[in-house]
């Protein structure tokens, strides 16, 4: 395989956990009081935006690293990776150059259908985008191996698939609240572990090559 495709992939995973972090972090923030609206809203929507062409790409390369024996489970993975991005992309899309906008502008009216809020049509996209994002790393498991690093990198995706009825759950539970989002707060840890250790293999996997 083409060793840029390996180092598109590390690079690539390397970009979405930074990217997953920010949005955390800035998550932590919103909720504890320190940004204001309309920035918790932007940076929020921005770096969310941030995480999904890169891991659309470590997915991608994942997939040509696959052995072909395996690369059902890579290639379905790569389908849902898919669907998690055209579901979110349309969300933050829609947030950061309509919806802010216009209630910048004393419109709010005007689009209250497109924001998102608790249960509404943008909270449901959100919400299968990031079902779709477990659903993708649920599937890839029977690619790794259960030794050597590919244990601990199964390990991570298997943890992020476990927390993904957690985050299904604080969508769609019928009453929306701060403690709830808590509940799905292991993602916040479990999905950009899962991108790091995936980037860590793709390298691993460059350098053994290139020796």
């Amino acid at each position: 395989m083409n060793k840029t495709i390996y180092k598109i992939g590390f690079w690539a995973g390397l970009f979405a956990f930074a990217s997953t972090t920010a949005y955390v972090l800035v998550q932590v923030l919103q909720v504890i009081g320190v940004l204001d609206y309309p920035l918790d809203e932007i940076l929020i929507y921005g770096t969310s935006l941030c995480i999904v062409i890169p891991f659309v790409l470590e997915i991608l390369a994942f997939h040509y690293a696959t052995a072909d024996e395996k690369k059902f489970w890579s290639h379905a993975a790569l389908i849902f990776s898919i669907i998690y991005s055209v579901f979110v992309t349309a969300n933050y899309v829609v947030q950061l150059a309509t919806v802010i906008p216009m209630k910048q502008k004393g419109a709010a009216d005007k689009i209250r259908i497109l924001e998102q809020t608790p249960h509404s049509l943008f909270w449901d996209f959100d919400a299968l985008g990031y079902i779709f994002m477990g659903l993708a790393m649920l599937i890839a498991i029977p690619v790794f191996e259960k030794q050597g690093f590919q244990k601990w990198v199964r390990i991570s995706f298997l943890a992020n698939a476990f927390v993904t009825p957690l985050i299904t759950f604080v969508y769609f539970y019928p009453t929306y609240s701060e403690s709830l989002l808590f509940l799905g707060f292991p993602w916040g840890i479990t999905a950009p572990l899962a991108m790091l250790m995936l980037a860590i293999m793709l390298r691993k996997n460059y350098k053994t090559r290139r020796a």
